[in-house]
């Protein structure tokens, strides 16, 4: 198996998604470890689910 190309890591305050193609942070700061996301963002990467699922983990920090 490949590297993954997003991955969690743990940073002051929460996670963040580093992406390891573009060697930059994605996304946002979230406080717990946004798995589902991850899987989704690795495997299929369809639109319509990662989108709730960023959804659902902004909805988390409020």
């Amino acid at each position: 198996m490949g590297r993954r190309r997003y991955v969690a890591r743990g940073v002051p305050g929460g996670y963040r998604i580093w992406d390891n193609k573009a060697r930059r942070w994605w996304g946002d700061l979230y406080e717990l470890c946004p798995d589902d996301l991850l899987d989704e963002l690795n495997g299929a990467r369809d639109y319509d689910k990662v989108t709730a699922l960023l959804k659902r983990y902004r909805a988390m920090k409020r």
